[in-house]
């Protein structure tokens, strides 16, 4: 069987790039070495815009502002499609006594973004549940967060139904075929499957991938903590991000705390070190979280690129190969938009967004070895 694209990595990269290239007419096979979501996709928080918006490059925020505006949508479309709701929930985002709270507004009035101060009181009054001595705030109001384990099923539901899909589980890639220096293919399971297109999707593990046709890509994983507590349904009505660390509400009472960033290779093992730094940081943010149930502290591994630019785009040296990957910090964010411009390149269809500051040949350094 020859297939149009095959996809390596089921996160949500590589689950909204089958979703979007299947909806243009593709044949898709999707790869994953274990279970569909379970690496970043599912550790991750899920807030739909990087957490410092204005502290980021063009390239970055011209992805998030296209995403952040299309997650609504494609919440409810996965919902209509599926049944399965991913909880796109729009709450709201505080900052917290930010050091370059003026950049930050500066920023907001350059892309017209509806991020602007407010008086600490207004937030105290909107959350009471935070923690004392705040000095300073700004609010966006737009800011959303997706259920990621969700979004995930919802997605995963969506490619099921679709006959132009097949999903391969607990298969892992062993080599990629080749003609000269062209990849056609890959090696999976011992059976080699031909591919007009191959994209690498795999998150952290994109880099060891590329290894096996010489190319050196400066992709690592980057150990990220959270834990999860239970409260009542509105026990916090927004989220809100001081020193580093953030607090994101789901609609059934649940808290999300974050989070670590560690360079700890691919170390996904949760430490005592870290449950104690998150709890201190729960507590001082939400004191109210000292009384109420720990469900759960896990790790995860983001796939650190260079600036948090992804790699989207073919690579030519490598006729057939394709990258979508290295979001580093903001997988969730950026997916709509990088699965979407991929998907463009790929069918010949106008970009979205300009490609240029994505594409493999023209910032990634390609050595041979």
């Amino acid at each position: 069987m020859v297939f149009d694209v095959a996809i390596i990595g089921g996160g949500v990269i590589g689950l909204l790039s089958t979703l979007q290239l299947a909806l243009a007419g593709q044949k898709v096979l999707l790869l994953e070495r274990a279970e569909l979501g379970q690496e970043a996709s599912w550790a991750g928080g899920g807030i739909v815009s990087p957490l410092y918006p204005w502290r980021y490059s063009a390239p970055v925020t011209a992805l998030a502002h296209w995403s952040q505006d299309f997650y609504p949508e494609l919440g409810a479309q996965l919902f209509e499609r599926t049944g399965v709701d991913p909880e796109v929930h729009v709450t709201g985002l505080y900052w917290l006594d930010l050091d370059d709270e003026a950049e930050a507004l500066a920023w907001a009035k350059d892309k017209q973004r509806p991020l602007a101060s407010v008086p600490i009181q207004e937030a105290y009054s909107h959350v009471p549940v935070l923690g004392e001595g705040f000095k300073k705030a700004i609010y966006m109001a737009d800011v959303a967060n997706v259920r990621n384990p969700r979004l995930v099923k919802s997605l995963q539901a969506a490619l099921a139904a679709m006959p132009n899909v097949t999903i391969k589980t607990g298969s892992e890639v062993q080599a990629f075929l080749q003609e000269g220096d062209a990849v056609t293919g890959v090696y999976v399971d011992g059976i080699a499957v031909q591919s007009r297109h191959v994209v690498v999707s795999a998150g952290a593990w994109s880099g060891s991938l590329l290894k096996s046709v010489g190319i050196s890509l400066p992709v690592e994983p980057v150990k990220g903590q959270m834990m999860l507590f239970k409260c009542a349904d509105d026990f916090l009505p927004s989220m809100v991000l001081a020193k580093g660390r953030y607090a994101i509400p789901r609609r059934d009472g649940h808290i999300l705390l974050g989070s670590t960033l560690e360079h700890a290779g691919f170390d996904k093992k949760p430490t005592q070190a870290a449950h104690e730094s998150l709890l201190r940081s729960a507590i001082e943010l939400l004191p109210a979280l000292k009384g109420s149930p720990m469900v759960a502290h896990w790790a995860g591994l983001r796939p650190g690129s260079p600036e948090g630019i992804p790699y989207i785009g073919p690579v030519s040296a490598r006729p057939g190969l394709w990258l979508n990957c290295g979001h580093y910090r903001n997988g969730l964010v950026l997916a709509p938009a990088s699965c979407q411009l991929l998907t463009n390149l790929i069918t010949g269809e106008a970009p979205i967004i300009d490609p240029a500051p994505y594409l493999p040949d023209s910032r990634l350094e390609i050595s041979y070895v």
